[in-house]
């Protein structure tokens, strides 16, 4: 898999990943964010679906995103944060401006020898790094199956790395890990949104995304466990990992 291509696909689903891919539950947020954080740096911000909750809270939160397409998106969805292009491995911002950095559903695209001394940089000593990914729980079954088909077999690996490493480089600590669940609520226009904002599909040929997509409806359509159903409750385990900056 060329990691690269992959990782810059996304501009080009901006408005579908904005639709459709969820956000983060309370207690994940809570979990990632120390109690004293003010100033918080939500780092491969997206389209903003982590920092609509960081907002909610009232932080200060400024939005750092490699993609102008989806920074496009983050901005129309939030016009009052601040928000900025810039990459984990070059944020662009001054030596110790934030209290938190926090990274949703992205540090599996960073080149952690890069990333961590930067996030290191930024971040006040004391502050803490957050990191968190939704996974599908693939337990249960029309999931299982629903993914399977989109995969085609392409992307296996890839979703085995959206989980914390097992240790962070100096200067950080230990890493303390939290697992939670939760469930998207869409319909079947959202879960084909779903799975045409995956990398492994955007960047398939037309005809073929478009065979992949039709196979996905036709299964959302006919499954037992949907059928009939105009809502679609996509259940997810989101997997929190933090450590302090020494």
């Amino acid at each position: 898999m060329d990691t690269a291509a992959h990782a810059r696909s996304f501009g080009s689903a901006a408005a579908q990943y904005a639709r459709a891919r969820p956000g983060y539950p309370d207690d994940a947020v809570g979990f990632l964010v120390p109690p004293a954080a003010r100033r918080v740096l939500d780092l491969g911000a997206g389209t903003g679906k982590l920092t609509a909750s960081l907002v909610a809270r009232g932080l200060d939160v400024l939005a750092v995103e490699p993609s102008t397409r989806m920074l496009a998106q983050l901005r129309a969805a939030l016009p009052g944060v601040e928000a900025r292009e810039g990459t984990a491995e070059a944020t662009g911002l001054p030596d110790a401006s934030v209290d938190a950095v926090v990274v949703a559903q992205a540090w599996h695209w960073v080149d952690p020898e890069r990333a961590v001394p930067e996030v290191a940089r930024v971040l006040r000593p004391g502050g803490a790094l957050g990191l968190v990914w939704n996974v599908r729980d693939d337990s249960v079954g029309w999931v299982r199956e629903l993914w399977a088909l989109a995969r085609l077999g392409r992307e296996g690996e890839q979703e085995q790395q959206m989980d914390a490493p097992a240790a962070l480089a100096a200067p950080f600590g230990p890493l303390e890990r939290f697992e939670t669940a939760h469930v998207h609520v869409t319909d079947r226009a959202g879960v084909l949104d779903l799975i045409a904002s995956r990398s492994y599909v955007i960047v398939l040929p037309e005809d073929e995304r478009a065979r992949l997509l039709a196979a996905a409806a036709d299964l959302l359509e006919h499954h037992p466990a949907l059928r009939g159903r105009e809502e679609v409750a996509v259940p997810y385990r989101t997997l929190c990992a933090r450590s302090r900056r020494g």
